[in-house]
């Protein structure tokens, strides 16, 4: 088992630290909370450990389905090993929704159904506000190679159609979220950071009311409260999911 050395990098919601074996890393995931590219902070009890959970699971399901990730194993509630990968410097926003800064920025009503899932791309820079950029931008920027923006575009689209089912069995509809992915040492590209409700805008599908239907970070973005429930109550679903399935795949 891998032994956490040296920390090698402090974000808003993980602590990475390298470990023994030099192509694995250590990811602590914290309960801290930023909204606002880190305008406004606070803490999500619990967090840390319900993410790492939601994250595993995720990312085993999309692994079962053909989608290359870093995960590797959870060797604490709070704690996952994973393969060390160069990060795209690039934020990979699906959306199927319109909310957050869709709205803003096109005058879109708050849950509009788009006629197909819209892939995005941001530049990882907390000075630059993390713009959003053309495809000639990020060619020009050089942030990635045609090939890997043609990638990053098919398997988001890929990644959306398997959580979107799987979020819909559980009763949570997947309104858009964001991904990170990075190159393994072979050239490959491999999903990387989480998949949560830190990342992920998550409403609850029974409930038309738009504030009580939030299960994710936009209820500490917007001082909605029962923060800490509704990110306990996505982990739960998400577990019984998986239960039925146990149960399903043992009656075959």
């Amino acid at each position: 088992m891998s032994v956490a050395k040296n920390l090698l990098y402090e974000g808003k919601a993980k602590i990475i630290y390298t470990t023994d074996e030099p192509e694995i890393l250590l990811a602590h995931y914290k309960d801290d909370a930023t909204a606002f590219n880190a305008q406004k902070r606070g803490k999500i009890v619990g967090k840390g450990e319900i993410n790492c959970k939601i994250s595993q699971a995720l990312f085993q399901y999309l692994e079962a389905r053909g989608i290359r990730t870093h995960f590797i194993d959870c060797p604490a509630p709070n704690q996952m090993r994973v393969m060390r990968v160069k990060i795209l410097p690039l934020e990979v926003v699906v959306r199927n929704i319109a909310a957050g800064s869709l709205c803003q920025q096109t005058g879109l009503p708050l849950g509009t159904l788009l006629k197909q899932p819209l892939v995005e791309f941001y530049y990882k820079n907390d000075q630059l506000g993390d713009p959003l950029l053309t495809r000639d931008r990020l060619l020009l920027m050089e942030l990635a190679t045609p090939d890997e923006l043609d990638q990053l575009q098919q398997q988001a689209l890929q990644i959306n159609r398997y959580l979107s089912e799987f979020f819909q069995s559980c009763g949570i509809t997947l309104v858009d979220f964001k991904l990170e992915f990075g190159l393994d040492t072979q050239g490959t590209i491999r999903l990387a950071d989480e998949i949560s409700p830190d990342t992920c805008r998550l409403w609850n599908s029974a409930d038309t009311d738009p504030n009580n239907r939030v299960m994710d970070k936009d209820r500490f973005r917007r001082d909605l409260g029962n923060v800490e429930n509704a990110y306990q109550q996505v982990l739960e679903r998400i577990q019984l999911r998986g239960q039925e399935s146990e149960v399903r795949g043992q009656g075959n």
